[in-house]
């Protein structure tokens, strides 16, 4: 696995998260924010959904006085995460508000939450004015001073003083990510100058739904964390990412200096089919049919723009192309293309095969990753023979990997945050055959068994399920099945712990409108329990072997929540053990041990994640030149240390190869330790995607290890047949 060095690792993901919450509206040209207002259909989907939440949520609160609190404190941190705009004062002043947001939504006047929201916007505007004009003066780097990279935990500015003094911290790092990079000082200014500028303009850009729709989300968690309010464009996202098609050009696109830029084209798409775009290119204009005028989208936001290039299946679209190595005066040209359907096949479930040299014997471990379990229900429904499913895509590679002869499967569930119910039951039944898989409780308390209703077992070998806490959900059903029944090893680390279950609710369809006007719900309507009578709420589900992690479990997980629902459990449901690798885990485990605790690469991996915890425990980057350079050095001479021992390292162990693959994965590539200081829309696309293709072939040294691990069963089972029969011994001697 590369693994970035973790201060670089610290100081780059977290430099974004100022101005990844930053959700507000500029005026462009000026320096005053536009005031949004809300639109009639904003109140009226406002208290429609309301109406659903009282009534139909799992944990129903009424909108009251005390509800409202609630949704205050929500709103607030949403808009102001970090606490770097508001001061005090703002929030003293805002609090007045504190019991009046449940009657802006029942009384269908939303001019308190849009105020709220337009004080905030005003305050984002000043605090990105003030950061450009820092940029104007000299920043003295041999003081002895440090900024705070989350503030997550602390008081709210007391004035404007102190407030300004946190952005003269944050520009004068960013200020000098950028030096250490090696970069001269009027470069410097000219890069953050066009960052905060671009981010003003970003600004300008957004609109009453983008306020509407922090509000609403901040009403839903207020209740419940995994309750969300979706307006319509973003249902219908919602919607792709379950069915994974779309109609439309088959273009990957980003915004870059005011335009919409191809990223990437889908392989068979009409975009690529064409052999007339390329990455790189951008959209100026869009023209609806063969005729239809031609709409600039420059400097429009993104998703406007995506709006205006899908369309109906079959139809044409004309793009006014301005090529990738022409400049913004070069000419241009016109490409008409007409829509089809897109599946989105790198969202798909993949296979590729391990194999696993352990002395004179190789083991052929296939693996399965899959990123969701996504299905199209309208599809499902219409009796569409060939929906889009999770279990359908594993189902079919499972059946290539039994006539490839692997030995074990792999499932390879990291970060998959989950998807439908439906599929984590039936994608289970592909390993146990028919049975209960999971249990669910309704509001009413009402306790329900989920089965599967297929006979027989796709696979029926050995296999494993690998998770990490970014694994939630359906994730966290299936892996829990998987162990309950005994049927295979879950490895990795702890889960997310999310155990409820969420319905959507097409608000429109309840309105009976004709066209999408006030979105959808998604709500938590149940909580689901182990078949053995636990949960994985808030605790996830605990892997068999365990890999070490660099997350904070207080900021990350279902525990970071402070309105979660409490763990609890039931009584089991009845189910029979599918397997026995309870008997083989004593052995593996001791296996495994030795093995990382001798690998080089586990080492390194040990040793980072004790930095990075270090770091973030301290909270706090240096801003004194002298320092940073030495720790710059340290890391760079870790490195290089990490690298002698990698090349010094002659230990014979088993070797884990993808078979088939184009490019070997590089076990012992060199990460970049140094800090760019750039945003990634600060790099230009082509750089991106190499990053992005040599994270891809660096080897993953926790798959490899859960793919050794899986060999050492095969071999427990077949070479060492003693130490299972001694574990069962030992397992009946203990039985009552």
């Amino acid at each position: 696995m590369k693994l970035k060095s973790s201060f670089k690792f610290l100081v780059t993901t977290l430099a974004f998260a100022l101005l990844s919450s930053a959700t507000f509206a500029l005026d462009a040209g000026t320096q005053r924010p536009t005031q949004l207002e809300p639109i009639p259909q904003q109140t009226q989907a406002a208290r429609l959904a309301a109406e659903v939440l009282t009534r139909y949520h799992y944990k129903a609160m009424p909108l009251d006085d005390a509800m409202s609190e609630k949704i205050f404190d929500k709103y607030l941190k949403a808009l102001d995460p970090e606490k770097m705009f508001f001061v005090q004062a703002d929030v003293d002043q805002l609090s007045i508000n504190r019991k009046s947001l449940d009657d802006a939504v029942l009384t269908e006047n939303l001019t308190v939450p849009f105020s709220i929201y337009n004080r905030y916007s005003e305050r984002a505007v000043e605090r990105f004015t003030y950061a450009r004009s820092l940029l104007k003066s000299k920043f003295d780097f041999d003081q002895d001073e440090a900024f705070q990279f989350t503030r997550r935990n602390a008081a709210w500015p007391k004035s404007e003083l102190e407030v300004q003094d946190l952005w003269r911290k944050r520009v004068k790092n960013d200020w000098l990510r950028i030096k250490l990079a090696g970069k001269d000082d009027k470069s410097i200014a000219a890069t953050l100058d066009k960052r905060y500028e671009t981010t003003l303009k970003r600004i300008a850009r957004l609109k009453s739904e983008d306020a509407f729709q922090t509000f609403m989300n901040a009403y839903t968690t207020a209740i419940e964390p995994h309750t969300n309010y979706m307006g319509p464009r973003r249902a219908e996202e919602f919607d792709i990412s379950m069915r994974l098609s779309l109609t439309g050009i088959g273009a990957t696109l980003t915004e870059r200096d005011d335009y919409t830029t191809i990223r990437d084209l889908s392989t068979g798409g009409p975009a690529a089919l064409s052999g007339k775009l390329k990455i790189g290119d951008r959209i100026v204009a869009v023209g609806q049919g063969e005729n239809g005028a031609m709409v600039d989208i420059r400097g429009w936001r993104q998703d406007d723009a995506v709006a205006l290039i899908r369309g109906p299946l079959d139809t044409v679209v004309r793009l006014e192309i301005l090529p990738a190595d022409v400049g913004a005066e070069g000419k241009s040209k016109i490409v008409s293309l007409v829509r089809k359907k897109i599946t989105l096949e790198d969202q798909s479930a993949k296979k590729k095969i391990l194999a696993v040299k352990d002395g004179g014997s190789t083991r052929r471990i296939g693996v399965i990753s899959l990123p969701g379990f996504y299905e199209d229900f309208a599809a499902r429904q219409k009796g569409d023979p060939n929906y889009k499913s999770a279990t359908r895509d594993v189902a079919r590679l499972l059946g290539e990997l039994k006539k490839e002869n692997v030995d074990s499967v792999l499932l390879d569930l990291r970060n998959n945050g989950g998807g439908s119910l439906n599929e984590a039951i039936e994608l289970t039944g592909l390993f146990i055959g028919a049975g209960p898989v999971v249990q669910q409780r309704d509001a009413k308390g009402e306790l329900m068994v989920g089965k599967n209703v297929k006979t027989a077992a796709v696979w029926s070998g050995p296999m494993g399920v690998l998770v990490n806490q970014g694994s939630a959900s359906a994730s966290e059903i299936f892996a829990a099945a998987i162990q309950d029944y005994g049927r295979g090893l879950v490895i990795g680390m702890q889960s997310f712990g999310k155990g409820t279950v969420q319905g959507v609710i097409d608000l429109d369809r309840i309105a009976r409108n004709d066209k999408a006007k006030f979105g959808e719900l998604k709500l938590t309507v149940a909580q689901f329990f182990r078949i053995n009578g636990g949960t994985t709420q808030l605790r996830g589900v605990i892997p068999d072997i365990v890999f070490p992690s660099v997350t904070d479990p207080d900021n990350f997980g279902e525990v970071s929540y402070t309105n979660a629902l409490p763990w609890v459990e039931v009584k089991p449901a009845i189910y029979s053990p599918a397997g026995d690798v309870k008997l083989v885990l004593p052995e593996l485990l001791k296996r495994s041990a030795a093995r990382t605790k001798v690998d080089k690469e586990f080492q390194f991996l040990n040793e980072d994640v004790a930095e990075f915890k270090a770091i973030r425990e301290k909270n706090r980057i240096s801003l004194n030149q002298t320092e940073r350079r030495n720790e710059q050095k340290t890391q760079e001479s870790r490195e290089a240390a990490r690298e002698a021992k990698r090349n010094a390292d002659k230990r014979v162990r088993k070797d884990v190869i993808v078979e088939g693959a184009s490019e070997k994965p590089t076990a012992a590539k060199k990460p970049q330790t140094r800090d760019d200081g750039l945003q990634a829309d600060e790099r230009s696309i082509q750089a991106q995607l190499a990053e992005e293709k040599a994270d891809k072939n660096a080897d993953d040294i926790l798959l490899s290890e859960a793919a050794r691990i899986l060999s050492d069963e095969i071999d427990i089972r077949t070479s060492a047949p003693h130490l299972l029969a001694e574990a069962k011994s030992v397992s009946n001697s203990a039985a009552p």
